[in-house]
């Protein structure tokens, strides 16, 4: 069951990977997912960059980098910086973490990895959800026609099969091949901003399924 799905940031072949049990591991820690997150919508940044943002030493950022790079989360931008100055930047492709199925995970004596995926995507949940009480909080400095252009958040209340909600999560893919990938890499486009769009589609735990 996928349950957190990391887009690319740049028009590359499309390519989800799943993120292993080492990779994982090395991803459950707090700062390595905000430094994913920060260089998803920066574009590049160095270890000093990340470091001011984040109110960490050089010295943190410039190690937990290394070790995104180590499992293929960031790559450093190539023909930028110097030996002194590396800028980094979020590896090419998007990943997905899967829960593991608890049943499999107790009987391989790997709880560990349940319960990294739920801490790693709590985080990253965690952080859509600070976006969107910033942009609450502060809306109102931003230019009127960046609010009258289409920024919505929007909840939809609905009541569907299983089949049915893999078919809305096929036309939101679908949706983002054909569409969202057409601004792809606009980067150092004028008059672009950093924007996020998010998708959930999940059953409601308080819910209950009707009888068939």
């Amino acid at each position: 069951m996928p349950t957190n799905h990391e887009p690319e940031q740049a028009p590359e072949p499309r390519t989800q990977r799943p993120v292993g049990p080492d990779a994982l591991k090395a991803l459950s820690h707090p700062l390595r997912i905000q430094i994913l997150d920060l260089l998803g919508h920066h574009s590049a940044l160095t270890a000093s960059g990340l470091a001011e943002l984040l109110g960490e030493s050089s010295g943190a950022t410039s190690y937990h980098l290394r070790q995104l790079e180590r499992h293929g989360f960031v790559q450093e931008v190539p023909g930028r910086g110097t030996a002194r100055e590396r800028w980094w930047e979020r590896a090419p492709g998007g990943f997905t973490i899967e829960l593991p199925d608890d049943e499999a995970a107790a009987g391989d004596g790997n709880q560990g990895a349940v319960v990294a995926t739920l801490a790693v995507n709590r985080e990253f949940e965690a952080m859509r959800q600070r976006k969107i009480m910033d942009f609450l909080d502060n809306a109102r400095t931003l230019d009127r026609a960046w609010l009258d252009s289409g920024a919505t958040l929007a909840t939809i209340n609905m009541w569907l099969t299983k089949e049915q909600l893999a078919e809305v999560q096929a036309e939101w893919q679908r949706f983002s091949d054909t569409v969202l990938d057409r601004f792809a890499g606009q980067q150092d486009t004028p008059g672009a901003r950093p924007v996020q769009v998010h998708f959930n589609a999940f059953p409601l735990i308080n819910g209950k399924e009707n009888p068939s």
